[in-house]
C-alpha cells in the first residue's frame, strides 16, 4: 500500500512540474520523443452499420459492451433499457461505476432471464463488471475465466466512489479476451494522474499469477468512466457547438485522444468515431447539461476502447457505438458498443 501511495504522489508531483513547465513555455521531453517516434495513439474507426450483423454467418463472436456511471441510483427499468430487448450477441459485458448498494446482479439477471446467464463478475465496492453468456449453450462448460482488481485510492460519500479497475479474463469460443472497467480520477486538471493510473492498472492486473509462457489476449477491451475532459474551450462555446450538432469539432479538444496521440496512453487501441454528444455532466432526470454554479464543460468521460493483438489473425468490426440518451437517472449517459470478431482460418487455437 505504501508503494502504491508513493507512486501516486510521484504522479501528482510530476503533473505539477509539467503544468509549471508549460506555463514557462517549455515542451515536455516525453511529449517530444513520443511525437518523433511515431506513436500510433488511438485509431478512430468508423461504424459499419450498413451490413447489419446477422449474428451467425458474418462473425464468429458478437459482443455487446456497455459502460455506465450510475451516480448511486438505479431502477429495474433503467437496467432493462441498458441491456435492451434485441439480444443478437453472444456475450454481454456490463461495466458499472458509482454503483449503489442494491443487488445490481439480481436486477441484471432478471432483465436477461430469458436469454443470458452470468459467466463471471468482478466487484470492488462501487466498481463492478459482469460478463453474460447465452443461456443453454454447450460452450459454457468450456469457459476459462479469471478475475482481478486494482485500487488506485480515493473513495467517499454514501455511494462509495471507488477509483481503480476490475477485470475479467476469459477464453470463449477460441478467443482469449480481457475486459477492464475503470473509474479514474476526476477534474480537468488531473490529466497526468489519469495517465499514471492507466499505466499502473495495465501493469498490475493479473500480474500476481503472470505466466511468461501464456499466450497474450487476442483482444483487450477497456470500458468505463475514464474521466478525461474537453479542454481549451469554455463551457458556453462548447455547448453552442453541441446544440448545433457540431460536437464532432470538439474531438480535437478531447484529453484522451490528445494524450494517446502523444504516446502517453492506449497506444494501438481503437475507438469508434465520437458521433454522439458528450456524456457528462447532465442534470439528473433530464437531458440538459449541468446548470449548477459550476456549469461544467461537457465531456466524453465514458468510453469503450479495444485493442486487437494481431489484426492479421482477427478481423474486428464495430457495428455500433452510441450513447443511450433515453436513460435519465444519472448525471452520465451510458455508452454502448457492438463488436463482431472473426477468426482468420490460419489462426490456431
Amino acid at each position: 500500500m505504501q508503494r502504491i501511495t508513493s507512486f501516486f504522489r510521484f504522479c501528482r508531483g510530476r503533473a505539477k512540474l509539467k503544468r509549471r513547465a508549460a506555463a514557462m513555455g517549455f515542451m515536455n521531453h516525453h511529449h517530444q520523443t513520443a511525437i518523433s517516434s511515431g506513436q500510433e495513439g488511438i485509431k478512430t474507426v468508423g461504424v459499419d452499420n450498413h451490413n447489419l450483423c446477422d449474428f451467425s454467418s458474418n462473425s464468429d463472436l458478437c459482443i455487446c459492451i456497455v459502460t455506465w456511471n450510475m451516480n448511486g441510483k438505479v431502477s429495474y427499468e433503467d437496467l432493462a433499457e441498458l441491456v435492451g430487448s434485441s439480444r443478437k450477441f453472444d456475450l454481454l459485458v456490463v461495466g458499472l461505476q458509482e454503483v449503489p448498494r442494491d443487488n445490481i446482479l439480481r436486477l441484471l439477471q432478471a432483465a436477461l432471464e430469458e436469454t443470458h446467464i452470468v459467466l463471471g463478475k468482478a466487484i470492488m465496492q462501487s466498481l463492478q463488471l459482469y460478463v453474460f453468456g447465452p443461456k443453454n449453450s454447450d460452450l459454457l462448460v468450456k469457459v476459462e475465466l479469471q478475475v482481478d482488481k486494482h485500487s488506485v485510492g480515493g473513495f467517499g460519500g454514501l455511494i462509495r466512489r471507488k477509483k481503480g479497475a476490475v477485470a475479467i479474463r476469459i477464453n470463449y469460443k477460441g478467443f482469449r479476451m480481457v475486459f477492464i472497467t475503470c473509474h479514474l480520477s476526476a477534474h480537468a486538471s488531473k490529466v497526468e494522474e489519469r495517465n499514471c493510473q492507466c499505466k499502473h492498472i495495465s501493469h498490475s492486473l493479473f500480474s500476481k499469477n503472470w505466466n511468461p509462457y501464456a499466450k497474450p489476449a487476442h483482444i483487450t477491451v477497456w470500458l468505463g468512466d475514464l474521466n478525461y475532459r474537453i479542454q481549451g474551450i469554455d463551457t458556453h462555446p462548447a455547448r453552442n457547438l453541441i446544440q448545433k450538432d457540431l460536437h464532432g469539432t470538439l474531438t480535437s479538444n478531447d484529453q484522451l485522444l490528445q494524450e494517446a496521440e502523444r504516446g502517453h496512453i492506449f497506444n494501438g487501441y481503437c475507438e469508434g468515431t465520437l458521433t454522439f454528444k458528450p456524456t457528462y455532466k447532465y442534470n439528473v432526470g433530464s437531458s440538459k447539461y449541468d446548470t449548477s454554479y459550476k456549469v461544467r464543460v461537457p465531456a466524453w468521460t465514458d468510453r469503450i476502447l479495444f485493442k486487437i493483438e494481431d489484426a492479421k489473425k482477427i478481423n474486428a468490426t464495430l457495428r455500433f457505438y452510441e450513447s443511450m440518451d433515453d436513460i435519465y437517472s444519472s448525471d452520465h449517459k451510458p455508452v454502448k458498443a457492438h463488436l463482431c470478431l472473426k477468426l482468420n482460418k490460419l489462426l490456431s487455437a
